[in-house]
């Protein structure tokens, strides 16, 4: 855990200091994200500053019902509307990502923008682009890392109930409800007092958890029946899906999230992986138990990273080959995580 006094000096004067305000998630928005640009957005608000929100492409459909999405501008969208944003503002604040490359298309304006820059993250090894970067490993969540932020500005607790909404999806999905991540005794400090503050649990539970179409369920059952291969001798499953797979049971964007936590309900095995294949390449999602570091492993061979049990990377070939160099690392290598995994 990081000092945040340190940082709030420099912070709050770039706060106060800021008459248009922009704040930017990553692309593939996640529930982290999201939560933690709304929950930022909604304290600004209460503030009465001049905010304004730009995601690089569309959120996912679990994601939308939370208070201010509706008003998150998406670059891919509109780029013309998103590059006069990106112009006119004279603080970007980069929320759950550590480098420039997670900003997608809107890259080149965000890095060319003569605007103050602020990156709040909980990812490690971040780049070096931006004019503040206030990065916390130890954190479970962004969204964690903002409302701590917040409440050492605010020189209290900060809450409403659009911010506390906000908070909670940032930290139940980048946790996988608490089956994962770093959260700690603080965490759940923050989640009761968020539950204090009168949100309704089981409602957002529902929205994140059980919202999904019939033909989600019925992919999700060809996933685990078509498509999961185990491997005991390394205490390791995965599942694959290709392009005509997700076709085949009308696939959109969030149908997939939480299949690669599945497998590791499976007694013996402590490490998982998920492949799904794009058009030029193959997108790979990591999960595991204990001290397997599945950041490690995406990061060695997958152009990746995360966090200790929960990461992802990508892979420039077919899936079938993809899948057969992953086989192939996880068994050359083994040896590295023989007491791990």
């Amino acid at each position: 855990m990081i000092d945040l006094s340190k940082y709030t000096k420099e912070l709050s004067k770039l706060f106060s200091s800021s008459e248009n305000i922009l704040i930017i998630c990553h692309i593939n928005p996640d529930g982290d994200a999201v939560g933690a640009q709304l929950a930022l957005y909604h304290y600004f608000k209460a503030k009465g500053k001049n905010v304004s929100l730009l995601a690089p492409n569309h959120l996912q459909e679990f994601l939308k019902w939370l208070d201010g999405a509706d008003q998150i501008n998406v670059f891919i969208k509109d780029r013309k509307k998103s590059r006069i944003l990106i112009d006119k503002a004279d603080l970007i604040v980069m929320l759950d990502f550590n480098h420039p490359g997670r900003l997608g298309e809107a890259e080149d304006s965000v890095t060319a923008s003569k605007a103050k820059k602020v990156v709040i993250d909980h990812h490690l090894d971040p780049e070096n682009f931006a004019d503040l970067i206030i990065s916390d490993p130890g954190k479970c969540s962004t969204s964690e890392l903002v409302h701590e932020l917040i409440c050492e500005i605010n020189g209290e607790e900060f809450m409403n109930r659009s911010y506390a909404e906000a908070l909670y999806v940032g930290i139940i999905t980048d946790t996988g409800n608490f089956e994962h991540g770093a959260y700690s005794s603080r965490t759940f400090r923050i989640v009761a007092d968020l539950l204090d503050s009168g949100i309704v649990k089981e409602k957002i539970i529902n929205l994140i958890y059980n919202n999904f179409s019939s033909d989600r369920i019925r992919l999700q059952g060809f996933a685990l029946n078509q498509r999961m291969v185990v491997i005991p001798e390394f205490k390791t499953a995965y599942i694959y899906l290709s392009k005509d797979d997700m076709k085949a049971y009308n696939h959109v964007k969030g149908d997939t999230e939480g299949f690669v936590n599945m497998p590791l309900s499976i007694k013996g095995i402590n490490f998982s992986a998920l492949f799904i294949e794009k058009d030029n390449f193959i997108k790979l999602s990591f999960r595991s138990k204990g001290q397997f570091p599945s950041n490690e492993f995406a990061s060695l061979y997958f152009s990746g990273g995360g966090h200790l049990n929960a990461s992802g990377g990508e892979y420039t070939d077919t899936l079938d080959n993809t899948i057969a160099y992953f086989l192939q690392v996880l068994k050359e290598n083994v040896w590295r995580f023989e007491n791990q995994i």
